[in-house]
């Protein structure tokens, strides 16, 4: 039988970061598992996402966002997000049993006591946690709910290389555009996003203006932009949109990963009149506004993954204590996909 753990190590808060979050800033604590309840499963975590959200929501100003599944964090608060988990005590309900697999949303842990409420059983089918924990399906609810591809758009995705834009660029291409450009902040990035994620152009942070690369890169304009940075980017795209171009923002990484502090204010000029005269729509968007998506985008992921053709990027870390790291680097902007983190 199974001898169930009686302690469970955690990953708290230490203290409010300044900048970029470092290792300091958080400790790592031995807890008590308390019994579980009778609506409660017991799991043993094997992976779980690392958000550079984490970075706003631990500043002393964090406030409720919605589309940040958890919130503001204090000194002494354990950190939590999606995981992957396999359960070592099923509740009495009979709806799950030992060694079922369940995504929930209490990561940043070695064990979670986790309600009946606040988990979803995973099939039997071969498990890739960055199925599970990416941000694929946002990407695809996104491209889908929030604004519609039409074929032959040329599309513009900020933060190409990240959790979202990584799988954005590939899922507007298999929804029909015709020419995918993303933008990230190195060159080797670039080259990857090229070779491995299939994107046409990629506009590099930080060498010439992004407006002069995105004229270059589309000469005649853009159709869509999937924005995840704002400022300058989002600037830039508002002046390349066509007539009838579709524009939906899905974060602001300018504010929430700016050099001094990370902030809920992105302020951005955008010329007004063109928005008008051409027509163009903006959309700030959440994928929990539609759960429904989901399922349909795991269903639509399997019939795309038939043919080799999706990539589902991340970095991977290995081992609780190297979740603060893998959040600094993640802040930083080094890491591509979704980043990861493995409990053997």
């Amino acid at each position: 039988m199974t001898v169930q753990p009686r302690k469970s190590r955690q990953v708290h808060l230490a203290r409010h970061p300044r900048g970029t979050p470092q290792a300091q800033d958080f400790s790592i604590v031995e807890a008590t598992l308390p019994p579980a309840a009778p609506n409660e499963a017991l799991v043993r975590n094997r992976w779980f996402r690392i958000s550079p959200s984490v970075r706003l929501m631990a500043s002393a100003d964090a406030q409720h966002i919605k589309g940040i599944p958890f919130p503001p964090l204090m000194p002494g608060d354990t950190l939590a997000d999606a995981a992957v988990g396999e359960v070592i005590e099923a509740p009495a309900d009979g709806s799950l049993r030992r060694g079922d697999l369940v995504l929930h949303r209490y990561g940043w842990r070695d064990y979670a006591l986790v309600p009946a409420d606040s988990y979803l059983r995973l099939d039997d089918t071969p498990l890739d946690p960055a199925a599970w924990l990416g941000h694929g399906w946002t990407a695809y609810a996104a491209l889908t709910r929030g604004l519609q591809i039409h074929a032959g758009d040329t599309v513009l995705v900020t933060s190409g290389a990240g959790a979202i834009g990584s799988m954005a660029g590939q899922i507007a291409r298999r929804l029909g555009a015709g020419r995918v450009i993303g933008s990230t902040g190195s060159h080797d990035k670039a080259a990857w996003m090229q070779a491995e994620l299939g994107y046409d152009a990629v506009l590099i942070r930080g060498s010439t203006p992004i407006a002069e690369q995105l004229a270059a890169a589309a000469p005649d304009g853009i159709d869509v932009c999937v924005d995840m940075v704002g400022g300058e980017q989002l600037q830039a795209a508002v002046a390349a949109a066509r007539e009838g171009a579709r524009f939906v923002l899905l974060g602001a990484l300018t504010a929430e990963l700016a050099a001094e502090r990370a902030t809920m204010i992105a302020p951005v000029e955008l010329d007004s009149f063109r928005l008008i005269v051409k027509g163009v729509s903006l959309r700030g968007y959440s994928a929990d506004s539609d759960p429904g998506a989901f399922a349909e985008w795991l269903q639509r992921l399997t019939e795309w993954s038939r043919d080799g053709g999706m990539v589902l990027p991340r970095s991977t870390f290995v081992g609780l204590d190297s979740a603060p790291q893998a959040l600094h680097e993640a802040c930083a902007g080094r890491l591509k996909g979704v980043v990861l983190v493995e409990l053997p």
